[in-house]
């Protein structure tokens, strides 16, 4: 610690009567003259001048260190730092971008896929109906055609049976005139009697 001059005058004529103190005594024991005891020096009022200029300059130099060494490699830290967390941030809302844009085209994709997936279907549907027109259209041609073969038939075989009708008629009159009468009827009289009957 720095000693003012005035400790130091207080101190010396202590040390020179010890001295003189020792010179003059015969014994061996050191002797301390109350005087010396003087207060603690930086509880000294003389010792304030210099204490605050020794505190000045401390704190001057302390002063100067913070801002010559310490801040600037604070506010490079916090610099650094700030730049990390902007271009994160800039990293992070680019990625967002770029993931709603890929969201968007997804989206768009599958849109597109469920017109395509919906045009198919009808398509399709159309397809099957056509297809279901023309089998059904093909299947009543066929059907009309058997009906048409069908009635031909029906009708030939009516024909064929009110021929037979007609002969089994004129074999009967001819039976029943025959059993009634007891004389035979032309043939000529009995077509023309089952003819005017059947109309």
């Amino acid at each position: 610690m720095f000693v003012t001059s005035a400790f130091a005058q207080e101190s010396a004529p202590a040390a020179d009567t010890s001295h003189a103190a020792t010179e003059g005594d015969t014994h061996s024991g050191t002797s301390v003259p109350a005087e010396a005891h003087g207060t603690f020096p930086p509880f000294d009022p003389a010792t304030f001048p210099s204490q605050l200029l020794w505190l000045a300059i401390t704190f001057g130099l302390f002063y100067l260190f913070l801002k010559r060494v310490v801040m600037p490699r604070v506010g490079g830290i916090i610099e650094v730092r700030n730049d990390r967390i902007t271009q994160d941030l800039d990293q992070a809302s680019k990625l967002k971008g770029e993931a709603d844009a890929a969201v968007a085209a997804y989206e768009q994709e599958l849109a597109e896929a469920k017109t395509k997936a919906n045009a198919i279907g009808q398509q399709a549907s159309d397809a099957a109906k056509a297809e279901a027109e023309t089998a059904r259209k093909k299947v009543e041609a066929a059907l009309d055609e058997k009906l048409g073969e069908a009635e031909a038939r029906i009708s030939s075989i009516k024909a064929n049976a009110m021929r037979e009708v007609g002969s089994i008629a004129e074999d009967t009159a001819s039976a029943i005139v025959e059993a009634l009468v007891g004389g035979k009827a032309s043939k000529a009289e009995i077509a023309a009697a089952v003819k005017s009957v059947a109309r």
